[in-house]
């Protein structure tokens, strides 16, 4: 009776950098294993799947980006569903499980799919499933993996329902209790053996591994390379092996690269030069902070103070090499490479992945398409696996992408930011192919930064700063390893940086050759107030200071342009280390104030010891509470705006915080109304945040 059941559901992704549409590949993959068919779509291809008459289960998997917005590919869908033409029963049809990505790091949570799914019920649609909302801050496998386990069953009790309503309007039978039909219960118990014998026979979605390595009894602590009991002594499950899908054909050496702009499909890319570059902290600051300026003069690249560009950046020329080295490839990485998909692979809907080329050479598409630093996810793991021919190795690459592995995978691999060449020296048996590499590393992400310059303060010049990231060597990584955009840029800029410090002819940085390229990324919302009169706070240590000097630089061109205009009051709340060390702009915000551009400057230094007798507040967040009643003032009486830059887990969350004090001690009120009084600004787009992680 089962066999003849129409088990087909869609299944549509959204995704910016790839999370979403691994997962659905994976649910795509397990699926086959249930005796399920899932019809996987990208939610843009609205050509290749109709909602509106669509009549089996859909499953969407949808992250979230920029401010808590939905992907640049659901752009489209959310604003056709969005239509407030639309009666509340149009989708009265449909039944529908949702799992949303994010990243609890940042304001909005999942919003992208928490504002799918509101769209959807207010159109009438039912789940047939609970939502999963799966946090990259601590781990999407933590949500993701049980929420795909549950949803099997979920499915099942869908089609079986159906073949129960259509078994009934088909019974023609005198009597209704003869024995044909079997309850629900009966059923899914009958479909769950069925599945024991699709996973025993063909392609296990979960697969038992037995015990082949046996701790030693003088290894107590575990590692990347080594576990202990319980998990040593545990049979495993471990993830199906994904199939291969990518075929490499090497070519000759003769032809061209395509140009970078050809890998963006964001935007509109620019080719600038580097004008200036400049230290901004002294050499024995913790961290070391940049300051570039490219010439767009010549471009058609338009920016307003508070937006973001990407910078395209390669990976390090070193790793790539060493890698080439591993793969003894060293040879081949002039030679150019054909990507096809193979023939009669197993994986549904295989396509050639869009971040890389038709036809480029080894060494570009390991360069500029693929991340190398990407934290490898249990499906590579698993195909690794296969790589590998040492069996203590080969062991725990099992355990690390097993589900009774999961804490080992989320403290060693996860959290300790292990990359592919961190596992190949660890594993020195595992020889991936080129082909499993292509298959499973992600694209090579362009890094965005916020612009710190104004256009009209001054124009064709673009500004950013930035602090070079360093990742110190540890047990999990053998060496020290700089950011992929910091340190690249970091190198770049080095001739310019000595030219600064010995010469004081500045003529001599436009002889630059130096050339980056960049495109647009535009924010919508963390922009000044379109009327100059409202006053506003700004929160912004370390280089969350970038935006705000562009601010500044706007604000004090238009006070020199338009001296009849009202202007209303700026505060800036600034903060480091070491007032000495790494005081940012300090001159120039020295000079903001003194002309009145910034009517009031406060900053603290966490390191520096007090010399008063009065202990001097340390973090923005601190001095933001001695301030609280001029705080209150601003956002409750004069409908001022809050803007906070920086990083979101050591600051933006405590900025938070002391808000939310302020409004309840001013507005005396407990913390509750005081919230709703914060949600209230957020919703006005009145606190406003531009953060990472």
């Amino acid at each position: 009776m089962c066999c003849d059941l129409k088990r087909r559901f869609l299944l549509l992704y959204a995704t910016q950098k790839g999370q979403a549409k691994a997962i659905a590949e994976e649910i795509c993959l397990q699926a086959g294993a249930h005796g399920l068919e899932a019809d996987m779509h990208c939610i843009s291809e609205m050509d290749k799947y109709n909602l509106e008459t669509e009549k089996d289960p859909v499953v969407i998997v949808i992250s979230t980006t920029g401010t808590g917005d939905p992907p640049d590919t659901a752009r489209k869908f959310v604003k056709k569903i969005r239509d407030k033409t639309l009666p509340p029963d149009h989708f009265a049809h449909l039944q529908y499980g949702l799992l949303g990505l994010g990243d609890s790091e940042y304001t909005f949570f999942c919003n992208g799919g928490k504002t799918v799914d509101r769209l959807l019920q207010e159109l009438g649609a039912q789940h047939f499933y609970d939502t999963g909302l799966a946090d990259d801050c601590v781990g999407l496998e933590l949500v993701v993996d049980p929420w795909i386990d549950g949803l099997w069953l979920a499915l099942k009790e869908v089609f079986l329902l159906r073949k129960e309503k259509e078994d009934m309007s088909n019974n023609v039978s005198a009597d209704p209790h003869v024995g044909h039909e079997m309850n629900l219960s009966s059923k899914i118990q009958i479909l769950n053996l069925e599945d024991e014998g699709v996973r025993s026979s063909d392609g296990p979605s979960h697969k038992l591994i037995d015990i082949n390595v046996v701790a030693s009894a003088t290894d107590t602590e575990p590692s990347l390379v080594h576990s202990v009991p319980p998990i040593s002594q545990s049979a495993l499950n471990i993830p199906a092996l994904p199939p291969e899908y990518i075929e490499v054909q090497f070519q000759d050496t003769h032809g061209e690269n395509p140009h970078l702009s050809s890998l963006i499909k964001e935007g509109t890319t620019f080719e600038v030069p580097v004008t200036k570059a400049s230290q901004l902290t002294r050499e024995d600051a913790v961290k070391t902070a940049l300051l570039l300026e490219l010439d767009i003069a010549d471009t058609a690249f338009d920016y307003q103070p508070g937006d973001a560009f990407c910078v395209i950046c390669p990976n390090n020329v070193n790793e790539v090499e060493e890698l080439l080295h591993i793969l003894g490839l060293s040879e081949k990485g002039e030679n150019f490479v054909c990507i096809k998909v193979k023939q009669n692979t197993k994986k549904k809907g295989a396509t050639r992945p869009q971040h890389i080329p038709e036809r480029s050479t080894l060494k570009f598409i390991l360069t500029w398409c693929l991340e190398l630093r990407a934290i490898p996810k249990k499906a590579f793991l698993r195909a690794l696996v296969e790589c590998t021919s040492d069996a203590g190795e080969k062991r725990r690459l099992q355990e690390l992408c097993s589900k009774q592995g999961a804490s080992d995978y989320t403290h060693f691999i996860r959290e300790s930011n292990v990359c592919l060449l961190d596992l190949l020296h660890a594993f020195p048996s595992c020889k991936p192919s080129l082909n499993l590499l292509i298959e499973h590393l992600p694209k090579l992400q362009a890094r965005s930064y916020s612009v710190s310059s104004s256009n009209l303060y001054q124009p064709g010049k673009l500004c950013f700063v930035f602090n070079i990231v360093e990742f110190p060597a540890c047990p999990t990584r053998p060496v020290l390893r700089k950011g992929v955009c910091t340190g690249w840029l970091a190198e770049l800029v080095a001739p310019l940086l000595h030219t600064n410090k010995d010469t004081l002819d500045i003529k001599r940085e436009s002889s630059s050759t130096e050339k980056i390229s960049i495109f647009a990324r535009p924010n919508n919302t963390f922009h000044l107030p379109s009327d100059p009169s409202i006053p506003f706070v700004m929160v912004g240590p370390g280089t969350g200071i970038a935006p705000f000097i562009g601010f500044l630089q706007h604000r004090q061109k238009l006070r020199e342009e338009h001296t009849e205009w009202e202007f209303g009051e700026t505060w800036l709340f600034f903060g480091c280390r070491h007032q000495d060390r790494d005081y940012l702009f300090k001159d120039e915000l020295r000079c903001f104030h003194e002309n009145g551009t910034l009517t009031h400057l406060k900053v603290c230094f966490s390191r520096d010891s007090s010399t008063t007798e009065v202990a001097q507040p340390k973090y923005v967040q601190d001095v933001i509470r001695l301030y609280a009643k001029e705080v209150a003032r601003v956002l409750l009486k004069e409908s001022g705006y809050f803007y906070v830059c920086g990083d979101k887990k050591h600051m933006a969350d405590d900025v938070s915080d002391a808000v939310l004090d302020v409004l309840s001690m001013e507005m005396e009120v407990d913390k509750l109304e005081a919230m709703k009084t914060m949600a209230m600004l957020r919703e006005a787009k009145r606190y406003l945040q531009d953060v990472w992680s």
